[in-house]
């Protein structure tokens, strides 16, 4: 894969983090959040002075992923909610790490073509832009047993 086809699904998959805790949080639709992004979010300025956009995301992947995981959600909950610690609930997790976890488990078990040390990666790398504390231990460690869990 190109560096600018990495880049644009690095985005995408940020995207996709981005909108389903959107989603989650507001309680807006799945086509609804994707026409936003697509609409007012990708490859738009950083600001008025700016003249530089933000870099373009894979809008494609993007919608698959939002999509994928809202169609799969009950699926990918009960896939994360085996790989948490005894006594632990998916609503007692951080709504940021709902949407890194549910969006790493779908791309795991309906993209094949990704290769496992990519996504996750890609989501640990996600989970460190948002956190500084154990959380990308756990989303590593989440998306690790859910990759043995579908990829086996």
């Amino acid at each position: 894969m190109k560096a600018s086809s990495h880049t644009a699904r690095s985005v995408a998959r940020l995207a996709a983090v981005q909108a389903l805790y959107q989603m989650e949080v507001s309680g807006v639709g799945v086509e609804a959040v994707i026409r936003e992004f697509s609409e007012h979010r990708f490859d738009r300025a950083i600001g008025p002075e700016e003249g530089e956009p933000l870099a373009s995301a894979d809008e494609p992947f993007f919608a698959e992923l939002v999509r994928g995981v809202v169609e799969n959600q009950r699926q990918i909950d009960a896939g994360i909610a085996r790989r948490l610690a005894e006594g632990w609930r998916l609503d007692r997790l951080d709504a940021t790490v709902r949407a890194i976890l549910r969006s790493g488990a779908f791309e795991l078990a309906h993209r094949p073509d990704v290769p496992v040390e990519v996504a996750i990666n890609e989501y640990v790398d996600l989970a460190r832009s948002f956190f500084e504390g154990p959380e990308p231990g756990f989303v590593n460690a989440a998306l690790d047993g859910l990759a043995r869990d579908v990829r086996a």
